[in-house]
């Protein structure tokens, strides 16, 4: 057998995994396309009448038993119940406070926790709370005795600021 028949009887494998490469490609290529434009964010319709879902309670409605599970407390919502308190902690990583505003009720204590590797401070603007220098893994709380809003810095990183907003 001469090399040419050696290379003429290999070009259609070669020629057949090319094309084979090439419509998996096309595949997975047209999977990434979307009829809807970049950014887009997907609509869910939830059915023309607009009211409730069955088996699901309505806004301002009071839940009936369900079938089968007479006898069974049903806990209520309380909309008037206060999520000021939704976080005392403050993290200070990648230079930046996390939450970048939290809202809390008067006598709360705040407490920032430095989880970067480099130093920082929380020192608000109005000069009612100051931090020492807080290395890696350091805390600093203060206790908030009075309403308003405070807002804060890192006086190492002036860009980074936050808010701690008080309610009565």
């Amino acid at each position: 057998m001469t090399s040419s028949t050696t290379r003429h009887r290999r070009a259609p494998t070669a020629r057949v995994g090319a094309a084979a490469l090439s419509a998996v490609g096309l595949i997975l290529v047209s999977g990434c396309g979307g009829q809807g434009s970049p950014g887009a964010a997907p609509t869910v319709d939830f059915g023309s009448a607009g009211g409730p879902t069955p088996g699901m309670v309505g806004e301002g409605s009071a839940a009936a038993p369900m079938s089968g599970m007479s006898g069974m407390a049903v806990a209520q919502a309380n909309p008037t119940a206060s999520l000021a308190v939704a976080s005392t902690a403050v993290k200070i990583e990648n230079f930046a406070f996390d939450p970048a505003s939290i809202t809390v009720p008067v006598g709360a204590t705040v407490t920032w926790t430095n989880d970067d590797q480099e130093p920082h401070t929380v020192v608000a603007d109005g000069g009612s709370f100051h931090s020492p220098g807080m290395d890696a893994g350091a805390t600093f709380s203060y206790t908030f005795t009075a309403p308003g809003t405070f807002t804060y810095i890192c006086s190492v990183h002036p860009f980074m600021h936050a808010t701690v907003v008080v309610t009565p």
